[in-house]
């Protein structure tokens, strides 16, 4: 595949950070080896979505600021319009929100943990780099680097459930270590990430966990993010790869992140974010005039589904705001066969009615 010049020095830097992170990984040297393990996967990630991203001709410069785009950005566009797997996103946003709360603040993460966050990193990461680039991550750093564990892991849910009961003990009368307990809870809800699109780490949050924890409630009802994450190993030692996904009907709750009751269902951090889309950015984003738009979503029924649209309310006014979830069912609808014109006169007859 021939590549364009700043791909290749995009992808240059993805690898040369992903050889520092190994190097760190498999150091001897204890002290700050996590956090700049966390470090450098997520700045190899960035450089391959960003990379990858100007291959496809997609602008990576913002037209307000010209500063180069994010990373959450960059993996919204990957996942919208360069192939990028929901689970390829899930592990890189995992990885990013561990690193984040590594880096501003202190984590704990278990060895094994650890290990199968890195290894399911330089699974997605090879494998996506090899759809889009047509390049082998082996032709580049030797299988002998990547990540080596002398403790091959056991299933995630095996690891979370021993982490949670660590935590529970860690934080009984007496015990005295409540540092590493919230630093603990800290790296596990930024695991949260593998199956949420926008995950954050507030200390409201870890203090709900610590207090629903220290109230007997149970890893399902405290976690319910983590425990609909399953886990997929193939090969073993140096070839071994990883691959995390979620599962199929796994039950889910919302509620908001200042609900007193959040530390027993699933936390959303930032409704703007999530909502990002005006209604004449959604019309732009599916080739649509405005009113077609509207058309759509009344006969997809995305303004009364929850997960398409949030109205935000400030004082007497109401500005309804749509996620990508209400952009992906247009397209599919669109590509499915479904006539917006015939739609647009569908819904003025309906209104007229």
């Amino acid at each position: 595949m021939k590549l364009l010049r700043d791909t290749r020095t995009l992808q240059t830097k993805a690898i040369a950070s992903l050889k520092i992170a190994m190097a760190a990984f498999n150091s001897f040297e204890e002290e700050g080896r996590i956090c700049t393990t966390l470090l450098h996967l997520q700045h190899a990630c960035e450089m391959l979505l960003k990379g990858i991203l100007v291959q496809r001709g997609v602008k990576v410069f913002d037209k307000d600021t010209g500063m180069s785009i994010g990373f959450e950005k960059c993996i919204r566009l990957c996942t919208q319009s360069a192939g990028l797997g929901a689970g390829e996103a899930g592990i890189m946003r995992a990885v990013d929100s561990l690193r984040d709360a590594s880096q501003h603040w202190f984590i704990f993460v278990s060895e094994d943990l650890l290990y199968m966050h890195t290894k399911a990193l330089v699974t997605a990461f090879d494998a996506y780099m090899q759809r889009e680039l047509g390049t082998d991550l082996h032709s580049q750093i030797p299988s002998r680097v990547l990540p080596v564990s002398t403790t091959p892991p056991g299933d995630f849910l095996f690891l979370v459930d021993k982490e949670f009961k660590l935590i529970k003990d860690l934080l009984a009368p007496g015990k005295r270590h409540r540092d590493e307990a919230q630093a603990r809870i800290r790296s596990l809800l930024a695991m949260e990430a593998m199956v949420a699109d926008e995950v954050q780490v507030s200390q409201k949050d870890i203090g709900r966990i610590e207090r629903a924890i220290r109230g007997a409630e149970t890893i399902d009802e405290v976690f319910p993010r983590l425990t609909t994450v399953s886990t997929q190993l193939t090969g073993e030692g140096v070839t071994l790869k990883v691959h995390f996904s979620k599962k199929d009907g796994a039950p889910v709750r919302f509620i908001g992140g200042d609900d007193p009751g959040a530390a027993a269902a699933i936390r959303e951090i930032d409704l703007r974010k999530k909502y990002h889309l005006s209604a004449s950015a959604l019309a732009l984003d599916t080739g649509l005039t405005q009113p077609k738009a509207k058309a759509m979503r009344w006969k997809l029924g995305i303004d009364g589904d929850d997960k398409c649209m949030h109205v935000f309310e400030f004082g007497q006014s109401k500005f309804p705001q749509f996620s990508d979830n209400a952009r992906q069912k247009i397209k599919d609808a669109l590509a499915g066969g479904i006539d917006p014109d015939a739609t647009w006169k569908e819904y003025r007859a309906n209104a007229s009615a």
